[in-house]
């Protein structure tokens, strides 16, 4: 993916408008267009030079010779991380149709899940997918940072339960370097331990997205990553699975997508969801629950995601909570050429929603 690479104002405009034209028409599109229908006041060889350098870059491709471009994953992946901004007028929307439209005080659980899956599916055209909230929360008792070797650090966390729980991390480059004094690392992880265990105890793994880690020191930033990563496989592989993991509404809106247009493809998906759902759930609440790199909104793109079915998909997912821990989380599933202004600002308004309810539900 090539989310990291920083194009100037000229290829961002080219790459938005190219990612908004595809969205709405599913055609590949040449500068021509872009040149008519946007206002990028360049030539349309101005634009073509820039399409080929977007091109080059992977984010753009030609899925035939003689067709124009369109977005890559890694296309996508970019104009989701710095062109967009969720859409405030769809979240007041959505907000305000679950409000009117669902009565958490007069319905179970259940019923208010699957109400918002549908209002959800039929306000954004995607499949909707909220997982069940998770009752038993698994608490950190203790956690410990131990170098076992240049470059390497097993973490070692007591739950509440006493049961432990282990993963090897392997450190960045500059953090795990073999000529490194061994005696500074431990120190470094020895307060570092310190820190986690004091700002978790009591707490779920699931908490550590949800940590200030600028109360620590600048040299501990280069473990933050690495840390966040293994804790959050740990949240996942802790969390107990549930006989009815997911309501789900909107299948049929989403199988009217042009992507799904193929009866191989269609049914790869529905198999997936309707008889290898032990599957698909740890990807949704792990979507949902954690994002490693600590933003609300995680979203997946393509093959991003590793269900080869979903692989022509996005899973845009947010938590939400119960007493401000995540508890479960609210996704859309679509074609990669989603609105993800859009899907973002649905699955975000949605979280905030169910957070409420719990809350006035507990």
């Amino acid at each position: 993916m090539q989310a990291s690479l920083h194009l100037n104002s000229r290829q961002q405009q080219v790459l938005r408008a190219t990612v908004q034209h595809y969205v709405a028409t599913v055609e590949p599109v040449g500068s021509k267009v872009l040149t008519q229908e946007y206002d990028l006041k360049v030539s349309p060889a101005t634009v073509r030079n820039v399409m080929g350098f977007l091109e080059k870059s992977g984010l753009l491709y030609q899925p035939h010779p003689s067709a124009g471009r369109v977005p890559s994953d890694s296309g996508y992946r970019l104009y989701v991380d710095q062109l967009i901004y969720p859409s405030q007028g769809v979240a007041r929307r959505v907000d305000g149709v679950l409000s009117t439209g669902l009565d958490w005080e007069g319905w179970s659980l259940e019923a208010l899940l699957r109400g918002a899956a549908q209002v959800l599916a039929t306000l954004s055209g995607y499949l909707t997918l909220i997982t069940v909230p998770q009752r038993s929360a698994v608490e950190v008792r203790h956690l410990q940072l131990v170098q076992v070797e240049p470059g390497q650090v097993l973490l070692v966390v007591l739950l509440e339960s006493l049961e432990t729980q282990s993963m090897l991390i392997q450190l960045p480059a500059e953090a795990g370097d073999a000529g490194r004094d061994g005696d500074a690392l431990d120190r470094e992880l020895q307060i570092l331990s310190n820190f986690l265990s004091a700002h978790l105890r009591g707490r779920s793994l699931a908490e550590v997205a949800n940590l200030d880690w600028g109360e620590l020191g600048r040299e501990f930033q280069q473990y933050a990553d690495a840390v966040r990563r293994a804790m959050s496989a740990l949240a996942r592989r802790t969390q107990p699975m549930r006989t009815a993991p997911f309501v789900m509404g909107g299948l049929a809106e989403v199988l009217r997508q042009p992507e799904f247009s193929e009866t191989q493809q269609v049914q790869a998906i529905v198999h997936l969801l309707e008889e290898e759902q032990a599957q698909i759930w740890p990807l949704v609440f792990e979507s949902g629950l954690v994002s490693d790199s600590g933003r609300r909104v995680r979203v997946c793109i393509g093959s991003e995601n590793p269900l080869e079915p979903m692989q022509t998909c996005a899973l845009v997912s947010s938590p939400y909570m119960r007493d401000n821990v995540p508890v479960g989380s609210v996704s859309v599933l679509g074609p990669t050429r989603m609105v993800y202004e859009d899907a973002i600002a649905v699955v975000e308004a949605a979280a905030d929603y169910l957070s409420e309810a719990l809350l006035q539900l507990s």
